[in-house]
């Protein structure tokens, strides 16, 4: 699918969505939502009878907000609230708690008068941004790989093949009451957003993503080929792909220095001009 909408939100996007269950699975257990001015991809986890009723469940929770023009931090925050209290419902009545799935994606907001996005993460699924050529991946992941990282105890380049890359230490439901990521970006003409799981990730690194991205010049021909190339790749896991294309701001470009101050939670990173916004989804 493919789309692009002018809203009142002063943006401009074209977006295109594509899924697959891979190569290995009979079902397929993600669920994404792609419909101004919300972008999200949800990986279901628990097998088929819980992840794929949980990434459905959550998305669906998100779906009254579609049509609006921009959405508040507050507006997104009740919606995944409504989530989780959806999946944790679904554990409950499967008796196991390992329905849950994963949360990632964009949606659009205003701050001053500009457009921007709120990102939010929960889990191992992603959102990257394109911008120059440059892909830098927004989201951080919620996985005790990502976590042996940081500490210094594993090398970046050894986390695809390490035996412990699918333990997820955030999720909706799954057993886990982690709260979820959000940051504020300035959204500015020509960038353009990723997002994706990780049936994605576990086959191209971000180099071959990269170079899919700058080649397909649509965003429903980028997704499709992203999900084309992850199973030539191998096609192990459930892959879905979102993009998303700035074709236009009526304020022109966002001032990256009124993003660059962490609220709440510590953090540094300064990749982007953005502002990490309290936990509390």
């Amino acid at each position: 699918m493919s789309q692009d909408q002018a809203v009142p939100a002063s943006i401009r996007l074209a977006w295109g969505a594509s899924t697959d269950r891979g190569r290995r699975r009979t079902t397929n257990e993600d669920s994404f939502l792609a419909d101004h001015p919300l972008f999200l991809v949800a990986d279901g986890m628990g097998g088929h009878e819980a992840g794929e009723v949980a990434s459905a469940a959550a998305i669906s929770a998100f779906l009254p907000l579609v049509g609006n023009p921009t959405l508040s931090v507050d507006e997104v925050r009740e919606a995944l609230s409504a989530a989780k209290s959806t999946v944790f419902a679904i554990a409950d009545a499967l008796g196991s708690g390992a329905a849950g799935t994963t949360l990632t994606g964009v949606a659009v907001t205003e701050q001053g008068g500009s457009p921007y996005w709120i990102v939010i993460n929960l889990g191992d699924s992603r959102t990257y941004m394109l911008t120059d050529g440059v892909l830098e991946q927004v989201s951080v992941d919620h996985s005790l790989v990502q976590e042996l990282i940081e500490s210094g105890e594993l090398e970046q380049s050894h986390a695809g093949v390490d035996p412990r890359r699918n333990v997820i230490t955030r999720a909706i439901g799954a057993g886990n009451q982690g709260e979820a990521d959000f940051w504020l970006i300035p959204a500015n003409t020509g960038e353009r957003i990723l997002i994706c799981s990780d049936g994605l990730t576990g086959e191209l690194d971000d180099a071959a993503i990269t170079m899919v991205l700058l080649e397909e010049t649509g965003a429903q021909d980028a997704a499709n080929r992203l999900v084309h190339e992850a199973l030539l790749h191998g096609g192990r896991d459930n892959v879905t792909v979102l993009v998303v294309d700035v074709l236009g701001t009526a304020t022109g470009e966002s001032d990256p220095e009124t993003a660059k101050t962490a609220v709440g939670d510590d953090y540094s990173d300064d990749t982007y001009p953005r502002e990490q916004l309290l936990a509390g989804g």
